[in-house]
């Protein structure tokens, strides 16, 4: 950082440049400490050669976890198991192409996250927040793995992972694709598809919780108060009791005091 501003300091008193300042922001990585959380070094001997790394697990694998390993711009130790748990992910991801289900747009139950995760994704490789956005996709692929995935999931979520993991993605997209994926558009949201539609809530009786329930994001508290009160549990809490107050706290919980 001081040999670039002195060098472009230098330049612009001899007017080459028109700026004073290099950049108008700067970002300067972390160190990759040993695993055993000391700064590498050969008499410590501690030193992880990226190239056995490569050769073991691939250079996709390498890329994914230095870039999920931490905050971009904060050190962090170097960790076998964490490598590991980055070649099982991608290992999932190359298996879901054995596994498509047909659909050319998302399903209706994965619209909302597919949606988020771009949204997340998008937003955090901009920010420079890498490790965040490669958690969004983690998430993305443990539904995959309960629910399935179909074509226009698994393009999305190719498209995302492809900065991270450039050859596994290329080779997977034109497998099932038949075409060049960074030669493709990035992957869109739609800001209004980006919010849930229900909402899990705490169903509480006199402060213990007996339920909890999915409402719709938008429910008033009357309409709240009501799905509660018609879940079996809540009803034989309060069953043969007088209901003192009925409180909604929008989003989380309904809490019904009765004696």
């Amino acid at each position: 950082m001081i040999y670039s501003r002195f060098w472009h300091r230098f330049l612009y008193d001899e007017g080459v440049v028109p700026t004073r300042e290099p950049y108008a922001k700067r970002t300067a990585q972390g160190l990759i400490l040993g695993p055993d959380g000391e700064k590498m070094s050969k008499s410590k001997g501690n030193v992880v050669d990226p190239n056995d790394v490569v050769d073991e697990y691939g250079a996709d694998v390498l890329r994914v976890y230095v870039l999920f390993m931490g905050d971009y711009e904060k050190a962090a130790p170097w960790s076998e198991t964490s490598v590991k748990g980055c070649k099982r992910f991608l290992d999932r991801v190359w298996a879901l192409q054995e596994k498509l289900l047909d659909g050319e747009t998302y399903r209706d139950e994965f619209v909302g996250l597919m949606n988020r995760t771009v949204k997340k994704v998008s937003e955090d490789i901009e920010a420079m927040k890498f490790n965040t956005a490669i958690a969004a996709m983690m998430t993305l692929i443990n539904e995959f793995t309960d629910k399935g995935v179909n074509r226009a999931e698994y393009r999305t979520f190719l498209t995302l992972l492809n900065p991270f993991a450039p050859h596994i993605t290329e080779e997977i997209y034109n497998n099932v694709y038949g075409v060049v994926l960074s030669e493709q558009k990035w992957a869109e949201f739609d800001e209004s598809k980006c919010v849930d539609s229900t909402v899990e809530i705490a169903v509480q009786v006199n402060g213990k919780i007996k339920a909890r329930i999915d409402i719709p994001a938008d429910s008033d508290s009357e309409q709240a108060i009501a799905a509660a009160k018609a879940n079996a549990d809540v009803a034989a809490a309060v069953e043969g009791k007088s209901i003192i107050k009925e409180i909604y706290v929008k989003g989380r919980l309904v809490n019904i005091v009765a004696k």
